[in-house]
């Protein structure tokens, strides 16, 4: 497909197509009568926070769910009672555990209908993986593009699969600086770091899928909402959120901020939504939202901080074909993966 036909193709279905979903619907609401029965999942960091739930809900409608995990004691832990989920070590800033991982997933010969690059890192200071890579660049983005692509024979088998990348509106905050992604030449700030590696997350999704679509595999990357009581600032300072202005003197998050958050079910309804809603057949390489395709932001939408509901809509520049082919080249480059989706 020709550029200029590939960027109004993707234009074309980036839009609301009319879910029945909206801000405030739940997870159990987007899965209502989906059967998963036999059919295979793989959620990252799916022991926490809304990965948490995606596994419990997938579990609850048939699916059998691997958990990869860093702390598999705690995965197991927080997966206590739920049924048809295997937890197996991963570390997604460590390429030899990523090899690890999906060569035994290979060597059992199943198909991969689903996975589900759920996790992420936030507000961390500067920290680099062995391979000099910025911490939430490797995690967030890159350790998913090795992941997928050393999953992909597997997906490929299941002649109809899905790849849903967890990104977020933060994506706003900053598109993918092609020229210094490492913040070797540039000063470090933490949001433009998870802003840049969030741009990534849609970028693959929509270079994925056009690759992928020929082989019955479709991409999809969302934002969750503005979501309360998840892991995702486990490591950042309590005075950063109390500056914010969303936590008291003692640590707690005031009522009248989290009355406008998301809850845990609400924040993985779109994850699902994206995974198994029948209303996306012969659809993919979009960005989603609140259990609906986002809108296409071109400036026209009145972004308040202080009311999370308008945190929405997707730019352009993170879902340019042209930004995505050369991300993927920088990918592969980078991890030293070819990724041929042939």
């Amino acid at each position: 497909m020709e550029q200029k036909e590939t960027n109004k193709y993707n234009r074309s279905l980036q839009q609301p197509i009319g879910s029945g979903f909206n801000a405030t619907s739940t997870s159990n609401d987007v899965i209502k009568g989906v059967d998963l029965t036999g059919k295979i999942a793989i959620v990252t960091g799916g022991y926490a926070g809304i990965g948490l739930e995606t596994v419990k809900l997938l579990s609850r409608a048939g699916a059998k769910v691997i958990v990869p995990a860093r702390d598999v004691a705690k995965a197991k832990k927080n997966l206590d009672g739920v049924k048809n989920i295997a937890v197996e070590h991963l570390d997604l800033m460590n390429p030899e555990s990523i090899d690890a991982f999906a060569r035994n997933f290979l060597e059992t010969n199943s198909p991969l209908h689903l996975l589900i690059n759920n996790a992420g890192i936030m507000w961390v200071p500067l920290q680099r993986d062995l391979r000099g890579y910025e911490s939430q660049l490797a995690t967030n983005h890159l350790g998913h593009f090795q992941l997928t692509a050393k999953l992909w024979p597997a997906l490929k088998q299941a002649n109809g699969a899905r790849v849903v990348n967890v990104s977020s509106f933060g994506h706003q905050m900053a598109p993918f600086d092609f020229e210094d992604p490492n913040f070797e030449h540039r000063q470090y700030e933490t949001l433009q770091g998870y802003g840049q590696s969030k741009t990534a997350n849609n970028l693959f999704t929509v270079e994925l899928d056009h690759r992928g679509r020929y082989f019955g595999v479709r991409a999809f990357s969302l934002h969750p909402g503005s979501v309360n009581g998840t892991d995702l600032g486990r490591v950042a300072p309590m005075a950063l959120f109390q500056q914010m202005g969303t936590h008291d003197e003692n640590g707690e998050i005031y009522p009248e901020v989290a009355k406008k958050l998301k809850t845990i079910p609400q924040g993985a309804a779109t994850t699902l939504w994206c995974a198994t809603s029948q209303k996306l057949e012969g659809k993919g390489g979009v960005y989603c939202e609140n259990g609906d395709i986002a809108e296409l932001d071109l400036g026209n939408i009145d972004h308040q901080y202080d009311n999370p509901l308008t945190l929405r809509g997707v730019t352009p520049y993170s879902i340019d074909p042209e930004n995505a082919k050369r991300l993927w080249q920088l990918s592969e480059e980078m991890t030293k993966v070819i990724f041929t989706a042939d």
